[in-house]
């Protein structure tokens, strides 16, 4: 990219919260990396640790919806969060020294894939400031059947919103008053994509996804967090609310005699 358009991307996201980039990998890139996470699902998968994969359906694999921290598994993951090109723009767009946390993959499988609330990621992170970034790769087609990313313009000017659970693995946490506020005023805005086309949104930003709603189609992605390095971690305070999370699905254990819920650990990318 020229640095004109890096300009122009920094503003849009600054003013906007977000920032969409068509085409930002080419064919080849993406078929790839669809290589690498098949040939991952089908030989890594199954030895995981359960905090680390996500199901519609408990243990079903044909309804895979989320792989953690891939980048401590497979040093192909490990180099697309840690080198190149979404780390260069994640620095460029948080005006720090980007650090990579977490890589993440996403699924709505066709029919079952549940929506994803709305809800700001620093509720999850507990950054001050809370400088961060997440990007959303496509894989596959993404619309507003199988369930694209939608955003509310603006809001990360806005403050932090109060956030109660939700029924949702993987997001147990959205915005409680959703659509009661000034939301009503902000029209969602959906963002249809393609294979290989971006997005970023800003830890502050409102955003969610509604459920795959196809009777054949997948919508799988790729997530990355990226930190700014001036950005603390409260980490008494997410000590304490892990550990919340951790006791009531104990509890969920011990209310299903025992039937295996994972426990995770609670971080947002989307989708």
């Amino acid at each position: 990219m020229e640095n004109e358009d890096l300009l122009e991307i920094k503003r849009s996201f600054d003013e906007n919260g977000y920032v969409f980039l068509p085409g930002f990998l080419n064919k080849g890139e993406v078929d790839l990396i669809n290589r690498k996470f098949d040939q991952f699902i089908k030989e890594s998968v199954p030895g995981l640790p359960p905090r680390h994969v996500f199901y519609e359906e408990n243990n079903d694999p044909g309804t895979l919806k989320q792989l953690q921290d891939l980048h401590t598994y497979d040093p192909f993951f490990s180099e697309m969060l840690f080198e190149g090109k979404f780390k260069r723009i994640a620095g460029i767009l948080l005006n720090d020294t980007a650090v990579g946390k977490n890589l993440e993959y996403f699924n709505k499988p066709a029919r079952i894939g549940k929506p994803t609330p709305a809800h700001q990621d620093n509720y999850y992170f507990m950054l001050n400031p809370p400088l961060a970034v997440t990007m959303w790769l496509a894989l596959e087609d993404a619309d507003a059947e199988n369930g694209c990313v939608r955003y509310i313009k603006g809001s990360h000017l806005k403050g932090l919103r109060p956030h109660g659970k939700t029924k949702t693995l993987g997001f147990s946490q959205g915005i409680s008053d959703y659509g009661e506020r000034e939301d009503l005023n902000n029209e969602e805005i959906a963002f249809p994509a393609k294979p290989g086309d971006l997005l970023i949104h800003h830890s502050m930003t409102i955003h969610r996804a509604d459920g795959n709603k196809s009777n054949s189609r997948s919508r799988k992605a790729v997530g990355f967090i990226y930190f700014g390095q001036s950005a603390k971690e409260d980490l008494e305070a997410k000590t304490t609310y892990q550990k919340h999370l951790d006791e009531e699905r104990f509890q969920k254990l011990v209310y299903n005699n025992f039937s295996e819920l994972p426990l995770v650990k609670e971080h947002d990318a989307h989708r």
